[in-house]
């Protein structure tokens, strides 16, 4: 052989020997392991999985409510870190367009301020783009800036929602309480939102009203503090589709504020008419003959002083019985004397 032979040869063994050592010491693949984190109080679980629940608000108002109006919309924005902001919307575009706003923002929800005569305020709870939405009178509106309160928390902390037992008992009770677990709870690991929770949202339906107050957990055993905003909310109607569709539940106790303030004036302008009719009505029925009573007759009923003025009166009439019975009596006469200053009396 020659010796380009035998250096191939020994570059071929070394080949082999090395291609056996590789295969050996291979090392095997693991499957991927579950990272794990230990709390200080030895609890051990799994990492939570990452934001799932992309539930998105869309946040907006119609052109023509007042200032309050729009500080009560800034304070539910800073309330929501799951939001999504949108200039005003014009007055002659129907509501149908905010599905395709909620569609370009990947919007789920929407809630809606809507003005009229700068002194109503109404709001709006949409599921978009199927339905259901629910219409509602703001009143006894109070920002946070009008309350001052002493509360405080941080911004993007997640709230618990609490509501009253009343909203399990009425069938539209329980589509208006899961539209606002959807619209004002703030999903679990969104990235805008704190992983902590001390803040807390109360829904009370009282006197045909939704009562809504924000209150911070100051600690463990229960103590609240009142934050602000607080409103109540007046439902009026439930539609089937998303800010239209089929009327599902109406308000039969609702009286629209216009109407509201009608009647007032109504009642102010006839309150002249009123007044006169009922003195006229008054004269009319008035009796014209009444009984004859002594006006001194009952002065002094029921008095002790009456009482012994009677018993005295009736001593003076009986010493004069017997005083005339048994003659007239000689009247004694005063004289003065000038010399000595003594009175003498005489017979």
């Amino acid at each position: 052989m020659g010796r380009i032979a035998k250096k191939a040869l020994k570059k071929g063994g070394k080949k082999r020997k090395n291609a056996e050592i590789t295969e050996k010491e291979k090392p095997e693949v693991l499957p991927p392991a579950k990272i794990v984190r230990q709390d200080s109080d030895a609890d051990v679980y799994a990492k939570k999985s990452k934001w799932k629940n992309k539930r998105r608000v869309l946040v907006l108002c119609a052109r023509g409510i007042s200032h309050r109006d729009r500080h009560l919309l800034r304070d539910l924005k800073t309330l929501m870190p799951h939001h999504k902001a949108e200039p005003k919307m014009e007055r002659w575009k129907t509501f149908s367009v905010i599905n395709e706003m909620g569609e370009m923002k990947h919007c789920d929800k929407a809630l809606l301020f809507e003005g009229r005569h700068k002194r109503d305020l109404y709001m709006w709870l949409s599921s978009m783009p199927e339905g259901p939405s629910v219409k509602f009178l703001i009143e006894s509106l109070s920002t946070m800036g009008e309350l001052r309160l002493v509360g405080n928390c941080l911004k993007g902390s997640r709230p618990l929602l609490s509501f009253n037992d009343d909203f399990n008992k009425e069938p539209f009770l329980k589509v208006i309480k899961e539209l606002l677990t959807q619209v004002f709870g703030v999903p679990n690991h969104h990235p805008k939102s704190q992983p902590f929770v001390d803040r807390v949202y109360t829904f009370v339906y009282l006197d045909k009203r939704i009562w809504f107050r924000h209150y911070q957990i100051l600690s463990e055993d229960g103590a609240l503090s009142e934050i602000g905003p607080r409103f109540v909310m007046n439902p009026v109607k439930i539609f089937e589709d998303s800010f239209s569709g089929e009327t599902l539940w109406e308000n039969p106790d609702y009286i629209s504020p216009a109407r509201y303030r009608q009647q007032l004036r109504k009642t102010a302008k006839y309150r002249y008419m009123n007044r006169t009719e009922q003195k006229v009505a008054h004269e009319v029925t008035k009796p014209k003959v009444s009984y004859s009573l002594d006006p001194f007759n009952e002065i002094f009923q029921g008095d002790k002083l009456a009482n012994k003025a009677k018993e005295l009166l009736k001593k003076e009439i009986k010493e004069e019985g017997g005083a005339s019975s048994s003659g007239p009596k000689p009247k004694k006469r005063k004289s003065m004397a000038a010399n000595n200053g003594f009175v003498e009396e005489d017979a």
